[in-house]
């Protein structure tokens, strides 16, 4: 495991939400302070936007970083996060009304920033 997705996943245990702690590992790659990618974070966490938050997060880096040429990256993400887990979106993640948690959220925060740590040094 490399340093940003460690650091994504010892935000998490510190208390911030998915999205947050992924974003707030790659804030640099999001040409960012801390501050900014945690605000910019909020809206991703806790499955309000229906995909996983630390995946919003990550597909946010991406955005940030190549701006219109981030589109095929962003799928890219998406496909290795769902070969990974089946998903990507939050309830079926967490098993909302299936009983059959694909991933804990602490996995998400873990493969998304290490996917993306994976794709930011391709």
């Amino acid at each position: 495991m490399s340093n940003k997705t460690e650091k994504a996943i010892e935000n998490h245990k510190s208390g911030y939400t998915c999205s947050g702690a992924v974003m707030c590992a790659f804030a640099d790659d999001a040409g960012m302070s801390e501050e900014q990618a945690f605000n910019v974070s909020r809206p991703f966490a806790g499955g309000r936007m229906v995909k996983c938050g630390a995946v919003l997060a990550a597909e946010q880096v991406l955005k940030e970083k190549y701006g219109d040429a981030a589109d095929g990256k962003i799928a890219e993400l998406e496909r290795r996060f769902m070969e990974m887990n089946s998903s990507v979106i939050c309830r079926e993640l967490k098993g909302f009304g299936t009983g059959k948690v694909l991933r804990p959220c602490r996995g998400c925060v873990t493969d998304a920033a290490s996917i993306l740590e994976e794709m930011l040094s391709e």
